[in-house]
């Protein structure tokens, strides 16, 4: 026996729960994805979306409305006669007729211990307020955000100097596991629920272009948590001066440093090791406007920062 399942998802995250749950044998009815979107530096062409390239590949029907507003939309929903829905970073707030348009319900995989840190940029918050420990979870859906009872947990620790995209990465493959896991218990009856605790509810909210500035009169450690929840993208940035003007330069990786100072100020030393409001923080690999990711050392070679200049 095997579920007939609705997949919806439409990011890098959500392709290898695709892939495991096809893999493991199931019926996958049609795949929902968000629509092709203009890219590019012109945005002159529509892209697909990560899941839908991956369904093409896999020979999988493919639907990309805009919401469910519609009543045709719904329609053609419910006319797929599943057995689940199964949501992976969609992108969309499903209404009750979608979490409840198939025979067993919707499972939504979520990359946090949930009840911490519902809503849409989970990894990067962890990691930005210095969580030690983070998961994939399984939870059944409902009309509220991330509210519904989980299923199955794996919890992974986050190690001190891990970047969101490696922790995306981990958490990618964890959870399509997870998730084919549940989808297999759930065929057999055996699959578990447990209602979310009340305390501890914590909210991720969406990154804003806004946070993306590097503050350096922040402690240390917060520099440090700041820049890696933001690497690879959408990358947090400081001015360096670059003769008369000032120029943009992101930071993808750094790590906690040595010595003192005003804040923003360049100390000596090895590397690029910049004093915070407390303590310091070293900058290891860096990237300007329209080129590669460099380490300090060759960054250093084109664009010398001496000792006590002060960043912007």
């Amino acid at each position: 026996m095997t579920l007939r399942i609705i997949f919806m998802g439409t990011p890098e995250f959500s392709v290898p729960t695709l892939r495991a749950l096809k893999e493991a044998g199931h019926e996958i009815a049609c795949v929902y994805t968000q629509p092709p979107r203009a890219a590019g530096r012109r945005g002159l062409a529509e892209v697909k979306s990560p899941v839908h390239q991956a369904a093409e590949l896999l020979g999988l029907p493919v639907r990309t409305p805009e919401n469910f507003r519609a009543d045709e939309d719904r329609a053609a929903f419910a006319a797929l006669d599943a057995d689940v829905a199964v949501v992976v970073a969609y992108g969309l707030l499903l209404p009750e007729a979608i979490l409840n348009g198939t025979r067993l319900g919707a499972y939504n995989g979520h990359a946090s211990l949930l009840p911490r840190w519902r809503g849409a940029a989970p990894i990067q918050r962890a990691i930005m307020a210095g969580d030690s420990e983070t998961g994939m979870m399984v939870m059944k859906m409902e009309k509220g955000l991330d509210t519904g009872p989980v299923a199955l947990t794996k919890r992974v620790a986050i190690g001190t100097d891990m970047t969101a995209g490696a922790l995306h990465d981990r958490l990618m493959h964890d959870g399509a596991r997870l998730m084919a896991e549940a989808m297999a218990k759930l065929e057999a009856g055996d699959l578990t629920l447990t209602p979310q605790v009340e305390d501890g509810v914590t909210y991720a909210k969406k990154i804003d272009k806004g946070e993306t500035r590097i503050d350096f009169s922040r402690p240390a450690g917060e520099v440090h948590n700041h820049i890696r929840a933001l690497a690879p993208f959408p990358g947090a940035w400081m001015e360096v001066p670059a003769g008369k003007r000032l120029e943009r330069v992101k930071v993808h990786e750094s790590a906690l440093g040595e010595g003192e100072g005003a804040p923003g100020t360049v100390l000596g030393g090895p590397g690029l090791t910049i004093a915070c409001g407390k303590g310091a923080v070293r900058l290891l690999r860096l990237q300007k406007a329209g080129g590669k990711p460099l380490s300090a050392e060759d960054f250093l070679r084109g664009t010398p920062l001496a000792s006590a200049t002060v960043l912007a």
